[in-house]
């Protein structure tokens, strides 16, 4: 749990040039004649064109067999639980396991960061969030918290 929790603090704490290099290297979207949306994309055509937003992410090896790791999308504000912002939940194909989005969806707001991560470690990673939204200044008495996780197979 301390493990996740770290990973957690690890991500909210990197900075982007390094993933930003790799992924200008790759083709965008818009690159390859595809729009999403209706409005125009922002100067890099990233989640990060949205001012206050974050990603970081962090990946776990051990020996020859595990690649697994963390995303997280960081909304603006220092206190999300308390500055919720808006939130939807769109489902691709209803197979991975999405904690927190019930809620997302009937209230329209998110409370927490969001975070992606292996299968086995939805769980681990709520966990985590949860932690670091109460020990934020000021959610002392908080007591419920709606943790958003989405997983990704990295079982390959």
């Amino acid at each position: 749990m301390a493990f996740v929790f770290a990973l957690i603090a690890v991500v909210f704490t990197i900075s982007t040039p390094g993933w930003a290099q790799q992924a200008a290297q790759r083709p965008r979207a818009a690159d390859i004649g595809l729009k999403v949306g209706t409005l125009s994309p922002g100067p890099l055509d990233a989640i990060t064109d949205v001012a206050g937003v974050r990603v970081g992410h962090t990946t776990v090896i051990r020996g020859d067999t595990v690649r697994t790791g963390v995303t997280v999308v960081m909304p603006p504000g220092s206190n999300i639980f308390r500055e919720k912002v808006p939130g939807a939940v769109y489902v691709g194909n209803a197979f991975g396991k999405l904690m927190g989005s019930t809620q997302v969806e009937e209230l329209g707001e998110i409370e927490t960061p969001i975070a992606l991560t292996s299968t086995l470690n939805v769980a681990r990673v709520a966990d985590a969030l949860l932690e670091y939204v109460l020990a934020l200044p000021g959610n002392e008495q908080v007591r419920s918290v709606n943790p958003l996780v989405a997983e990704t197979n990295d079982g390959v």
